[in-house]
């Protein structure tokens, strides 16, 4: 499977999942391209098989000629209306008055439809109850959805449809609408989610910032401190014709300065290694976006706690161009699953194993890409190694992580005194 080395900060959702889902937008996303909306229109239209029962009323030519007009024309009327709430639902701007304008349209609709035309059209009301169920606040569903419930139930009465006709549509109208409740709520929950996600990312990010300014201060201020007042000591040295201390000044100003550049080296490099628990975050809202599922365990972030920084960072290196290789090139992939384990060696050495495994077609024929290879020479640094294969029975891309798992060093006891 070719891969791709992928540079982005944390906080940031990778291109490459938003290009994947500009043909099936995550539910609850808002919708930014044409070809997503006539997706989501095609999905909606579905639903709409279940008025072949009042079209087969009309098809069997129960009604007069204008009796089978009128009721074409309140079908398409009902259908077109439905269409378009969904696209004004689906813009950025939507006006609530326009939605409200065509609801009120549908029930007018399958009011008369069903008055001219009996009980076949009352399958009408549960697509009504529905829309209406999509525009009215959470805290007046339930009413409004009880009185579609009624209202359905009366217009029944009154065209003296069968008990069981008024009995089935006004329920099916009263759970329909409670359902797209439900689902209204549940998507919003997923919104919040994903916001929640990418807060953390970015909170993440925003932390390690504040670390590399508190450190760069911290070694850059003594530093910089030092180096000015060794200057004017070798100034005044010089001014007094005493060369060899001058000479001793300039060396410790040599000696101060690239200490500084080693340890400034040292805090870009700690700010630049990437973290489990903000890779898993990361990784999370880039699956999100593709269209895969994450499984892996809470816990996982904790698994070692003893892992020195740099085991560490090649592990969450390994998760990010995992998560990379499956948003790009795991065609048909599902669900994305994050495991980790400790394993033995022969010669006694023990492994941190962070395993990364997908569902899609696998890799096929093709060879490694820059980014696994990449990979393999960031583990190999810090003596690990990495295992890429086919994943669980034969199916999908499995990406196995090993680094040596070395417990830090106790203390020493004249530290403890010290």
């Amino acid at each position: 499977m070719s891969d791709a080395r992928q540079t982005h900060r944390p906080d940031e959702q990778p291109e490459v999942g938003v290009a994947r889902a500009s043909f099936m937008n995550v539910p609850g996303a808002p919708v930014e391209t044409r070809r997503q909306l006539l997706v989501k229109v095609a999905w909606m239209l579905l639903w709409m098989l279940y008025l072949a029962y009042p079209a087969g009323d009309l098809l069997k030519e129960h009604h007069n000629p204008a009796g089978q007009v009128f009721g074409w024309c309140c079908l398409v009327g009902f259908v077109a209306a439905y269409v378009l709430l969904v696209i004004f639902r689906s813009e950025a701007g939507m006006k609530p008055r326009a939605c409200q304008v065509i609801v009120a349209t549908m029930i007018v609709l399958a009011v008369a439809a069903s008055f001219v035309l009996g009980d076949a059209f009352l399958t009408l009301f549960i697509y009504a109850s529905v829309c209406l169920a999509i525009i009215t606040p959470p805290n007046y569903a339930l009413r409004a959805l009880a009185g579609m419930a009624a209202l359905t139930a009366a217009i029944g009465l009154v065209i003296h449809a069968s008990k069981d006709n008024i009995t089935t549509f006004a329920l099916s109208a009263f759970l329909s609408g409670v359902a797209m409740t439900g689902l209204q709520r549940l998507v919003a929950t997923m919104k919040e989610l994903r916001e929640a996600r990418a807060a953390v990312a970015h909170l993440a990010a925003s932390e390690e910032r504040l670390r590399l300014a508190r450190d760069l201060h911290d070694l850059l201020g003594h530093s910089l401190s030092l180096i000015t007042l060794k200057s004017e000591l070798a100034g005044r040295f010089m001014d007094a014709g005493k060369d060899e201390a001058a000479r001793a000044q300039v060396a410790d100003i040599e000696q101060v300065a690239r200490q500084s550049l080693i340890d400034v080296r040292e805090a870009v490099t700690g700010f630049r290694r990437p973290t489990l628990p903000v890779e898993l975050a990361a990784a999370r809202t880039a699956l999100a976006a593709a269209q895969v599922r994450l499984e892996a365990a809470p816990e996982l972030v904790d698994a070692w706690p003893s892992l020195a920084n740099e085991e560490a960072g090649a592990l969450a290196w390994a998760l990010r161009e995992a998560v990379t290789n499956i948003v790009r090139h795991g065609e048909g992939a599902t669900v994305c699953t994050v495991t980790a384990d400790t394993a033995w060696e022969a010669n006694g050495e023990r492994f941190a194993v962070l395993e990364i495994a997908d569902d899609g077609r696998g890799p096929g024929k093709s060879e490694p890409g820059n980014g696994l290879s990449g990979l393999e020479e960031r583990l190999a640094l810090v003596g690990g190694r990495l295992e890429t294969g086919p994943g669980l029975r034969g199916k999908g891309f499995r990406l196995r992580a090993m680094v040596p798992l070395r417990t830090a060093p106790a203390p020493s006891e004249t530290s403890k005194v010290s």
